[in-house]
């Protein structure tokens, strides 16, 4: 798989790459790249952004600016999930995850200011996703949410294939969230461990750990 995060602040993904998981999946042939978009701006001193038509507070990042990185970046062909990363998209989930994690080749599209000129999403980007209700300074941090979640996915990440198996909202826990876990001491300041988990029972403890599971994705 090739990941291409274009950004304004490519150093911010140097610390991102030596996590483990991605040095893992590098290992067995993730390409993970940061493209800068200030390096081919058309616009003097590798200006990226404008003022927006109709007024008002901020700035937007040109359309042309985005064309032009992806240009130098892919030339014509362009025929694979862009995604551009903005507060109003489809919300980023496991399901997703899972699709993005299928794909050959990504480029995520990290915004700033005010976000993207909207030609942008509809007219370079094949997706636009938000990881959230809420506004971040920047799409860097969404783009290693992404990242993180999809690399997890591939073979050989997480050092064990059974890591990903049985996790928060996967196949296995039927979507739900993870079960509780619990580790040594077996009794800490008069809380215990349930006994079910020291029971050696592993039947029960299937059972167990999936009912915690459905209880709480009821909340």
């Amino acid at each position: 798989m090739n990941i291409d995060v274009f950004t304004l602040f490519p150093d911010w993904f140097r610390w991102f790459g030596e996590q483990r998981h991605v040095r893992n999946a590098i290992e067995r042939g993730l390409e993970l790249d940061h493209v800068d978009m200030r390096a081919t701006s058309p616009l003097d001193g590798g200006r990226v952004d404008d003022t927006p038509y109709g007024g008002g507070a901020g700035m937007v990042i040109r359309v042309d600016v985005v064309e032009a990185a992806l240009e130098a970046r892919y030339g014509a062909q362009r025929d694979h999930r862009i995604v551009a990363l903005a507060a109003g998209g489809r919300r980023f989930d496991e399901r997703l995850a899972l699709e993005l994690a299928a794909e050959p080749r990504l480029s995520l599209l990290c915004g700033r200011y005010e976000g993207f000129d909207e030609r942008v999403h509809t007219e370079l980007a094949t997706d636009v996703v938000s990881i959230g209700p809420y506004v971040l300074s920047g799409g860097e941090l969404a783009a290693m949410v992404v990242c993180d979640a999809v690399i997890r996915k591939l073979p050989g990440a997480l050092g064990h294939a059974d890591s990903a198996v049985e996790e928060s909202f996967s196949e296995a826990l039927e979507g739900a969230p993870e079960y509780p876990h619990y580790t040594r001491p077996v009794d800490w300041r008069g809380h215990g461990v349930p006994d079910v988990l020291v029971s050696g029972d592993h039947a029960r403890i299937r059972e167990w750990r999936l009912e915690q599971a459905r209880s709480r994705a009821k909340g």
